[in-house]
This record gives C-alpha cells, sequence and structure tokens, in this order.
C-alpha cells in the first residue's frame, strides 16, 4: 500500500536567547562540546560495529571459540554479556555519562547501527571502507530534548528549548512559508520527528524532520507529461498538444560562467596576497565564490524543477516520464564542459523529490 506521508527535512537557523554575552557563549561553549562528543562516539560506534561484524571472518581463531554475536542469557552460544545493539550505547554511556545528554548518545546509536546494517554487506565484500566522520558533524536528538516551543505573537517569532538551552528561530528569507510550516507544527497538522544541530562558522542551524501528508490525487494518471533534458535548454515538457521550454543555455550557463572566471582570476592573484594567516586567508575570496556558484545553481535547478511540476499540475498530468536520460548522460561523460556545467544528476534528484510530494508518479 502506497503511504500517504513523507517526511521532509527543514533548515532553520536559531539564535541562543540569553540576555548576556557570558551567558550566551556559555551555552554555545556547551554546544560545542556536545559537537566533539558525538564525533568521538560515532567514530567509536562504527568502530565496534565494524570489529563485530567482521569477528566471523577471523578464520585463524580456534574451533572453541564462540563468536555467536548475541546475549549468552539468551543464546547458549552468545559471546555478549548484553543485546547488541546495547553494547555501543553501553560504551558510550561508561566514557560520556555526565558530560552530554544520553538523549543525543542514544538517537546518534541508533542511527549508526541503522545505516550501517543497510551497508554491512558492502563492508564485508570489501566494496567500501567504514565510515570517518568529521569534526563539523551534525549531532542528532529526540523530540524528549525539545521543549516550550510556542509562538510569540508581539516579536513575531517562535521560541524553544533544547535541553535547557533557550532558541530563537530567525525566520529570515522565505518567512511566510517557515511560519506556516511551524504553526501547522504547534497546532499537531504535521508531526515532527527526530531533528540535527548544525554548527557552521559560529551560525547554529536546526534541522527538524517533518512527517507530512502529501498533497490531495487531484491529478489524472491517464494524463501523461514527458520531459527531456537537452543541450540547448534545461527542461523541455510536452503535454498532449502543449510544448514548454524551461530555462535556455545562455541564461543558465551565463552567470555560472561568469563567476568561474572570477574564480580563476583569483586564484592567479591569491599568489600577490599578504599572507598573514596563512594559506585561509589567501584563499578567503575565492572560497566565498565556490560557495557563490554552488548557492547559484542550486536555486536555478530548484526554479527549474518547480516550473515543471508546476506544469504538469497545471495541466492535472498524473504521470512524468523523463526520456531519453540515458543517452543523454552518456554523451555528457564525453562532453567535459557539459558534465561539469549541465548538473543532470542535481536536477533529477530535485525532479523526483517535488514530483513525490506533488503525488506525480515519476518514470525514468
Amino acid at each position: 500500500m502506497e503511504k500517504t506521508t513523507m517526511k521532509l527535512t527543514h533548515k532553520f537557523r536559531i539564535v541562543v536567547d540569553l540576555p548576556t554575552y557570558a551567558e550566551r557563549k556559555e551555552a554555545m561553549d556547551k554546544l560545542y562540546r556536545w559537537r566533539n562528543r558525538c564525533y568521538r562516539a560515532a567514530n567509536l560506534i562504527v568502530s565496534h560495529l565494524y570489529v563485530q561484524e567482521m569477528l566471523k571472518e577471523f578464520f585463524y581463531l580456534t574451533e572453541g571459540v564462540q563468536y555467536k554475536l548475541a546475549d549468552e542469557k539468551k543464546h547458549e552460544a552468545g559471546m555478549l554479556t548484553r543485546s547488541r545493539i546495547n553494547t555501543t550505547y553501553r560504551a558510550l554511556s561508561d566514557r560520556f555519562k555526565g558530560e552530554m545528554p544520553m538523549n543525543i548518545l542514544s538517537c546518534l546509536n541508533n542511527s549508526i547501527i541503522s545505516s550501517f546494517r543497510k551497508e554491512s554487506e558492502a563492508y564485508c565484500k570489501g566494496e567500501r571502507s567504514i565510515k570517518n566522520f568529521k569534526k563539523t558533524m551534525a549531532f542528532p536528538f529526540g523530540l524528549e530534548g525539545i521543549g516550550g516551543f510556542c509562538y510569540n505573537e508581539e516579536k513575531r517569532t517562535f521560541y524553544f528549548r533544547l535541553f535547557s538551552i533557550p532558541f530563537r528561530i530567525y525566520l529570515g528569507k522565505g518567512r511566510t512559508e517557515k511560519t506556516k510550516v511551524l504553526q501547522q507544527v504547534i497546532s499537531g497538522e504535521i508531526k515532527m520527528c527526530s531533528s540535527h544541530i548544525k554548527i557552521n562558522d559560529g551560525k547554529v542551524f536546526w534541522l527538524p524532520v517533518f512527517e507530512i501528508k502529501k498533497e490531495e490525487p487531484t491529478l489524472k494518471p491517464e494524463i501523461i507529461a514527458e520531459a527531456s533534458m537537452s543541450f540547448e535548454y534545461p527542461l523541455i515538457v510536452k503535454i498532449g498538444r502543449a510544448r514548454y521550454t524551461i530555462g535556455t543555455q545562455e541564461e543558465f550557463l551565463y552567470r555560472r560562467l561568469a563567476i568561474q572566471a572570477s574564480l580563476e582570476r583569483l586564484r592567479v592573484g591569491a599568489q600577490y596576497c599578504r599572507s598573514d594567516k596563512g594559506t585561509r586567508r589567501k584563499l578567503k575570496a575565492t572560497e566565498k565564490l565556490k560557495k557563490a556558484e554552488s548557492n547559484y545553481v542550486n536555486n536555478r535547478l530548484h526554479v527549474y524543477s518547480k516550473r515543471l511540476i508546476d506544469l504538469c499540475v497545471e495541466h492535472k498530468a498524473g504521470t512524468l516520464i523523463l526520456a531519453d536520460q540515458q543517452e543523454k548522460m552518456e554523451v555528457a561523460k564525453t562532453e567535459e564542459f557539459v558534465l561539469r556545467n549541465w548538473s543532470y544528476y542535481n536536477l533529477m534528484t530535485k525532479i523526483k523529490y517535488k514530483a513525490n510530494k506533488a503525488g506525480i508518479e515519476l518514470i525514468m
């Protein structure tokens, strides 16, 4: 049976809501400490899981050695003193208890175990290496960590507490849409699942996962929209006798190539910048332009994919076919310019996500 709901991750910037600088700094230091402990815990968990999974491959052990990964109380050949899931949680508890909320460690443990099980076959075959978590990783927490979620009518903003740390949600751009989503969470129309906290350049971002209902199926499956990506236009759409083009080669590439040219000039000129604090200062401008190019491409692809889905909804097309993509991808691989600048895969990913949200069946 097809699911009537889907999970979406939103991104909100949040600000510590405390009156003095010393209190805000103390709260930020606590968040940085939690992130550091999560980074260490995540690498510890995946190392334990890998050793447990590969223990049966140690063929050089004697025959009398038991290697059943189960609780010894539940299985006669079991070699663990507790359940397998509890082994890593206990290791984290013994090492980090008192340094951070155990709810965070519990969510982290469950998340890594879930992803490890999906990839364990590839680990055993040697097709991939185990994950290596970075110090800048986002750390998870459950609903138990959030309290006092409310909307202040006077200040027109939302507040909540994360493990006793008060936060104010900075709405910024897209204020209307964000306010609508958060109001639905408060009223119970949208269910909030797990969340993550991401710290980037001193800014704190909240990444909650919402479970929302799919839009009502007012579309007709017998009406088929056929879309294809070309080198002249990002998207060409045919619905019945109607034909539409979305974007143009010049419109999409002009700004991107201009950014790339500026980036190349900055790279050449970086050698003449005063070093002061080393390489980071020399490359500060180039890093800024790299983000500008990425943001521009993401914005344009969102616009194109949204326009495609809007056309399908307008014509009540319940089926969307992306035609001739394999051929296009093969040509793109031989053309370095196209592969570098056209972002085919990214566009297809965004189309797939928006089609699923609108209840449109996508056929690749």
